[in-house]
């Protein structure tokens, strides 16, 4: 008898729905110049800003770039000077101006050699971590648990012996470290900002570690770059350790508003990385209009300090607002303000609610992303989001936590 591919499709996808866990994407239009406020598609066609209005909670356009004047601008020249695609992979008809100077550009950011473009922050972690296993022979790469699905699966695809620290916990990297083969090259692998938690990262206690034992640094700054530090340049380098980092991994698709992923690191790291990492070598690059947007964001970043004071405050207050209203919102120090569920069912049922009854878009954040019983909806206020936004907002929440009998404590 034929193996039944069908049912086993089914059946994965019935065992994720029974558990409140399956994923549906909400069909939205946003509206440009007047983010927050998008459209929601209804069954109808879309007219410009059409669908019905709705309050966007849950974007990582953190900074709102995405829909700057000056990223704006830059895009429209760009596809009007070289057209849409780039023509190919960077070694064959698809390296550009474009890609050169924002290559450069993230490079002076973070203070480095050089940087490398990718398609992606997945593609940039998952490539660089991968290649630097096969590059680094015997490498032993120490991982924290939080990391991000994208730096696992690179440590997993390199192959490479690896060990898992505890969050944030220094004395058993210590531990780890100091049990390890002394002569054997070492990499820890960390994020700067940890997005489902807002927590940050000890850059400069893991920098101290990895000099007494001989490690390189690995810093995901995905959700720090654009947003912390002087000229957006990350949470290392506010902390003063950014000299400290071997390799900086961030996207251009949050702060900076518009897609891709990026490393900075010494020009030997980067040339191998470029020499050697398929997910770089085999993949078309970045479109030019992508990159003339995101080097015209990340120019605008480096000199304005506006968007960033205008983020802190914005989510400053939305936590007390949510305290206040006795909401069990979870102790954050960064921009990113979660509330806690811990029910996959009942987080998806909140989101739902909030969408249709109040046109309030957050999405549920549920298991793999976070562990089974922390599920949350994960609020990211923007510069663009006002007063009276996050009052409806706590209203809206106060009847839907109510209808749900959830608890107020987090």
């Amino acid at each position: 008898m034929a193996f039944s591919y069908t049912s086993s499709f089914q059946d994965a996808l019935a065992a994720i729905k029974r558990e409140g866990r399956y994923r549906v994407f909400a069909d939205i239009m946003r509206q440009r110049g007047d983010f927050p406020n998008a459209g929601l598609h209804t069954g109808s066609s879309f007219t410009t800003g059409g669908g019905r209005p709705i309050t966007v909670w849950c974007s990582n356009d953190y900074l709102n770039m995405g829909q700057h004047p000056k990223v704006l601008a830059a895009m429209h020249e760009a596809v009007d000077a070289v057209g849409a695609g780039s023509g190919g992979t960077r070694n064959i008809s698809g390296t550009t101006h474009y890609h050169v100077e924002l290559e450069r550009e993230l490079a002076d950011l973070h203070g480095k050699d050089a940087a490398l473009l990718f398609t992606s922050g997945f593609v940039s972690n998952d490539a660089t971590l991968s290649t630097l296993a096969k590059v680094l022979p015997g490498l032993i790469i120490f991982s924290d648990e939080l990391n991000h699905a994208s730096m696992i699966e690179g440590i997993r695809h390199g192959g490479t012996a690896k060990y898992v620290f505890r969050h944030n916990d220094m004395a058993h990297l210590e531990e780890l470290l100091a049990a390890a083969n002394p002569t054997a090259p070492k990499l820890i692998a960390f994020e700067s900002v940890y997005s489902m938690e807002g927590e940050f990262s000890p850059t400069n206690a893991i920098c101290d570690l990895a000099e007494k034992y001989g490690a390189l640094t690995y810093i995901d700054e995905v959700h720090g770059v654009g947003l912390y530090g002087p000229r957006g340049a990350g949470v290392a380098a506010r902390d003063g350790s950014m000299h400290r980092i071997d390799i900086v991994e961030g996207t251009l698709a949050k702060a900076f508003g518009v897609m891709g992923g990026y490393i900075a690191a010494s020009a030997e790291i980067v040339d191998c990385i470029r020499s050697f990492a398929p997910g770089f070598i085999s993949t078309t690059s970045l479109a030019p209009v992508i990159a003339a947007g995101t080097l015209a964001s990340i120019r605008h970043l480096k000199e304005s300090n506006v968007e960033r004071e205008r983020l802190a405050e914005r989510a400053a207050t939305l936590k007390k607002k949510f305290a206040a209203a006795g909401l069990p919102v979870m102790e954050s120090p960064s921009h990113i303000v979660p509330l806690f569920v811990g029910d996959a069912k009942l987080c998806k049922s909140v989101s739902d609610a909030l969408l249709k009854d109040h046109g309030i878009y957050v999405q549920p954040i549920n298991y793999p992303t976070v562990p089974r019983g922390t599920e949350r909806l994960r609020f990211t206020p923007s510069p663009a989001h006002s007063d009276a936004m996050m009052d409806a907002l706590v209203a809206a929440l106060d009847i839907v936590w109510d209808a749900h009998r959830l608890s107020r404590a987090a």
